[in-house]
């Protein structure tokens, strides 16, 4: 099966070949004769009922700087000339990302979008993992400076996120004192008109945050991530660093109960955090990463695994 693959994502000059999940994908396509075009989000096009895009066939190779190679430009019907899209664009979760969830939920039944865009668009990170509130440290929801307050007179020094941010951004420690915490929610307010998330500060952290992959529900592989010198945030993005994991009797349990819903509702490629080996924080559909960190520890082939699962679909 040859399949024509457009790639929604973020600048292919930008791509770091050496961790991203991205990239190993379109490797792992190629090598199985699949046809990659790249497109940006931001040339989708809808008109009499299509949906089209700008976009530039690609050749990816694993050289440091000459790691892709763009065809003259075509301007593709992602209904009717590709049979998959893979959404994968980097976050922030704003409304030009939701937006282009609308578009392309249009060619359903044409085309296999994953992440499904429906499923995606409902499924913001750190608001569907509220689904499974009991496998979750205590939480709050809120703008209110009074709520969260009485929240940290509780449970001591609190951790402060954005509702929609992604890679470890913007993540603040605020201590048991409380110092700063009003100044920070004040800055918080400007900032995102959604509520934040606070939830107290898991000493477990500095033990590891554990990715672990699951594709079509079923896990396929996890890294466990620890904070680098003088951080509490131990996304790779940040200068964490990666180590072999195995899952605890609880994260297979956490696991479990979700696989099935995943895989119902078309979320093949889903990337969860646990802390702790017990407390889920975050379920991440948007654009999972660390596939390349977990290959490399484990000696697996995710990106191929992905590919399964999206041939099966396609069956």
């Amino acid at each position: 099966m040859t399949l024509k693959i457009a790639v929604q994502m973020d600048p292919m000059e930008s791509v770091n070949i050496a961790g991203d999940s991205s990239f190993a994908l379109m490797i792992a396509a190629q090598k199985r004769g699949h046809r990659l075009y790249h497109y940006d989000v931001k040339d989708l096009t809808y008109l009499a009922g299509r949906l089209t895009t700008l976009a530039h066939p690609v050749k990816v190779q694993q050289v440091e700087g000459d790691h892709y190679e763009f065809g003259e430009q075509v301007r593709l019907d992602l209904g009717s000339d590709i049979d998959v899209v893979l959404m994968r664009q980097d976050p922030p979760f704003d409304v030009g990302y939701i937006t282009a969830t609308h578009l392309l939920e249009r060619i359903e039944g044409e085309t296999l979008v994953v992440n499904n865009p429906v499923s995606v668009r409902n499924a913001p990170e750190k608001v569907y993992v509220l689904d499974y509130a009991q496998f979750m440290p205590p939480t709050l929801v809120s703008r209110n400076i009074d709520e969260i307050r009485a929240f940290q007179n509780e449970h001591g020094g609190i951790v402060v996120k954005p509702l929609h941010g992604n890679g470890g951004k913007a993540i603040f420690l605020v201590p048991e004192d409380g110092s700063n915490l009003s100044a920070l929610i004040e800055v918080f307010n400007q900032t995102w008109p959604e509520p934040h998330m606070i939830q107290p500060f898991l000493p477990e952290v500095q033990e590891g945050d554990k990715r672990i992959v699951l594709i079509d529900g079923k896990v396929a592989g996890a890294i466990n991530r620890k904070p680098g010198k003088g951080e509490f945030r131990s996304n790779l993005a940040q200068g964490g660093y990666a180590e072999a994991a195995e899952l605890t009797d609880r994260e297979k349990e956490i696991c479990a109960a979700m696989g099935p819903d995943l895989k119902r509702l078309g979320l093949i490629f889903v990337g969860i955090d646990v802390i702790g080996g017990k407390w889920l924080t975050e379920i991440n559909v948007t654009s999972p990463t660390g596939i390349v960190a977990i290959d490399a520890f484990n000696g697996t082939d995710t990106s191929g695994m992905i590919w399964d699962a999206i041939e099966r679909r396609l069956q």
